[in-house]
């Protein structure tokens, strides 16, 4: 972070809770991790997060006590970094009877009804994470200047890259 970075107490600061209420991705580190951008649902000053099977993936998310949240304003720059409580809401609960329905109507790209959504996360052990501000926020011009961008991860989806097909015999003049 920048010297001139403003670092503050997370708990009812106007720019988290303006920022949290705008969300749809947020970018989440857990431990030392790369920071991840997970789409998210803002509700009652929290994100809920779903991650698991069918769904995207947030290693070591569900299992975490704190993770660090990273959002971005409408000009796409990062305007605040916060630590967040991270806390799992179960299946069977109370709590997931209300929260993941209003999490699952927000799914993009959801297949069927948002009842058959909800039952599948219990089914499966999807994860609803809710990420609350808790210890302090970063902010501020002097945020880091540099993108803090990584080199890819490795992945199995890369493949050989195939010749052109070619009609005919090219010939030399």
């Amino acid at each position: 972070m920048g010297e001139d970075a403003v670092v503050t107490d997370t708990h009812n600061t106007p720019l988290v809770e303006e920022a949290t209420k705008k969300a749809s991705v947020a970018w989440v580190a857990v431990a030392e991790g790369p920071a991840l951008a997970l789409w998210c649902v803002p509700h009652q000053g929290a994100l809920f997060v779903v991650s698991g099977p069918g769904e995207q993936s947030a290693p070591g998310l569900a299992e975490a006590d704190q993770a660090q949240v990273t959002l971005r304003g409408d000009h796409g720059g990062r305007i605040i970094t916060w630590t967040a409580q991270v806390s799992r809401v179960l299946p069977g609960t109370e709590e997931w009877d209300t929260l993941a329905p209003l999490v699952g109507a927000k799914r993009l790209n959801a297949p069927g009804p948002t009842a058959d959504l909800v039952a599948r996360w219990a089914a499966e052990d999807c994860a609803l994470v809710r990420l609350t501000p808790a210890g302090e926020a970063v902010h501020g011009g002097r945020l880091p200047a540099d993108s803090l961008a990584e080199p890819p991860r490795p992945t199995p989806a890369v493949r050989e890259v195939r010749k052109p097909f070619r009609l005919h015999r090219v010939r030399g003049h």
